[in-house]
């Protein structure tokens, strides 16, 4: 079997790592693999973005599978180019992939079909959204419609920083065409849960909840970035919790996109806060999210790659479930000094000998090859993964790992999960 992987950031490594293992025998191939990945796989010299060479590339090389992993080739319509070709792909058509790529699209769509978040009011004019916010007072959540890398939600504490927030995007368009429209919604308090689902457009494989942090700073303060870590399983996400879920979310949503002609197939995100009353969408993605999948696949104790074909074939997956082995798993990233603001590349990345095993696995971000040496080539460098018995040995071994890594510049948080070691004592 020969599988072409599309992206080369740490969610691309972790898929990588799990189609190898559920598929040792397969040929894996990368789209311009970062340094960890290499190794792995062969390169394939297109960017992840260039629809019309990809599909060539693959259908020359007699590629069996595609997994797409960023959201942007989705969003330019990979998998509608792939499929006109007859190229097996997983991964959600140009028309679905609105889910994430517009967010005043998905709100529309779970309000028609009622799926429960949080309200919200969608503006391209200044001076609209600087009224509405003075209206509303805060705190308030401002967010580019666009895609904008994880990046593109600010939560406004105060009226000063929602005006601020509006006015970067709106005015100095920060996040460019992703800002130009803003959907400005109620804040909305509780626990967040990471909830990814396979789906082949009507039926829907749940994988384990897990909880990402997405502040620079530990106690989850200072500015959003991609992700600085995760973890999984979460307590709170008990099975409950998780019907509630699909027959509240992820049924109703599939069942308003088909209805729309853009019918979901592939990796579903549901981004939810668990609020006093009851499960709310903050946000949906098309796409496996990071740093979570760096926690979710190694607990998935079953094969992905089945799965993926199935969709990507056009089978169902009624039916079907996924395992998850006992343990925790803990994720810590390791990034750049200054990120997520400015920062410099090419730093050597030191790894000592050892560091990995069967338990610990260091998926690559922004890394790059030279000369047979490691650098660093993004903001989040490494995502240093350890599994254990329980979460705090797991958060432990991740914590460990992650301060050997050694480069100029490099800093990391040390206390991803800290809500699950609240919630359940040291020894959880």
């Amino acid at each position: 079997m020969r599988i072409l992987i599309v992206g080369n950031g740490g969610r691309e490594h972790a898929l990588l790592w799990k189609l190898r293992r559920d598929a040792p025998s397969a040929e894996f191939f990368a789209t311009r693999p970062n340094g960890g990945m290499a190794p792995l796989c062969e390169a394939v010299e297109i960017a992840p973005t260039d629809v019309e060479a990809l599909s060539g590339w693959a259908a020359a090389h007699r590629i069996d599978l595609t997994v797409v992993g960023p959201e942007a080739p989705l969003a330019a319509g990979i998998v509608d180019r792939f499929e006109a070709k007859g190229l097996p792909v997983f991964g959600p058509t140009k028309d679905a992939a609105r889910i994430e790529a517009s967010k005043a699209y998905s709100k529309d769509l779970m309000r028609g079909a009622g799926v429960p978040t949080a309200e919200h009011h969608t503006f391209t004019n200044l001076a609209g959204a600087e009224d509405f916010v003075r209206e509303q007072g805060a705190p308030i959540v401002v967010k580019a419609s666009g895609l904008a890398a994880g990046k593109g939600a600010v939560v406004c504490m105060n009226e000063a920083e929602a005006l601020d927030a509006v006015r970067s995007m709106l005015g100095d368009l920060q996040f460019g065409e992703a800002g130009r429209e803003v959907v400005i919604e109620e804040f909305m308090e509780g626990e967040e849960l990471s909830v990814f689902a396979v789906t082949d457009g009507v039926h829907s494989v749940i994988l384990v909840p897990s909880q990402d942090h997405k502040r620079v700073g530990e106690g989850d303060t200072g500015l959003n970035t991609g992700g600085m870590g995760a973890y999984a399983p979460v307590s709170l996400a008990t099975p409950e919790i998780i019907e509630e879920a699909r027959r509240t979310v992820f049924d109703p949503t599939l069942a308003a996109m088909a209805a729309d002609g853009a019918a979901f197939k592939g990796l579903l995100y549901a981004g939810l806060m668990l609020t006093p009353t009851g499960i709310r969408v903050v946000e949906f993605n098309c796409r496996f999210g990071d740093p979570e999948t760096q926690v979710v696949l190694p607990l998935m104790d079953s094969s992905l790659l089945d799965l993926l074909a199935t969709v990507a074939e056009g089978g169902s997956l009624a039916g079907r479930s996924a395992r998850v082995r006992a343990g925790a798993a803990v994720t810590t990233v390791v990034a750049s000094g200054g990120y997520p603001g400015s920062y410099e590349k090419g730093k050597e990345i030191r790894l000592p000998a050892g560091l990995e095993s069967e338990d610990l696995t260091v998926f690559h971000a922004g890394t790059e090859e030279r000369d047979g040496r490691l650098y660093t080539s993004g903001g989040r460098v490494l995502a240093v993964t350890a599994v254990g018995e329980t979460f705090a040995e797991a958060a432990e071994a991740s914590r460990a790992g992650a301060a050997r890594v050694d480069f100029e510049g490099a800093f990391f948080r040390g206390d991803i999960g800290w809500r699950e070691r609240a919630r359940n004592g040291t020894n959880a």
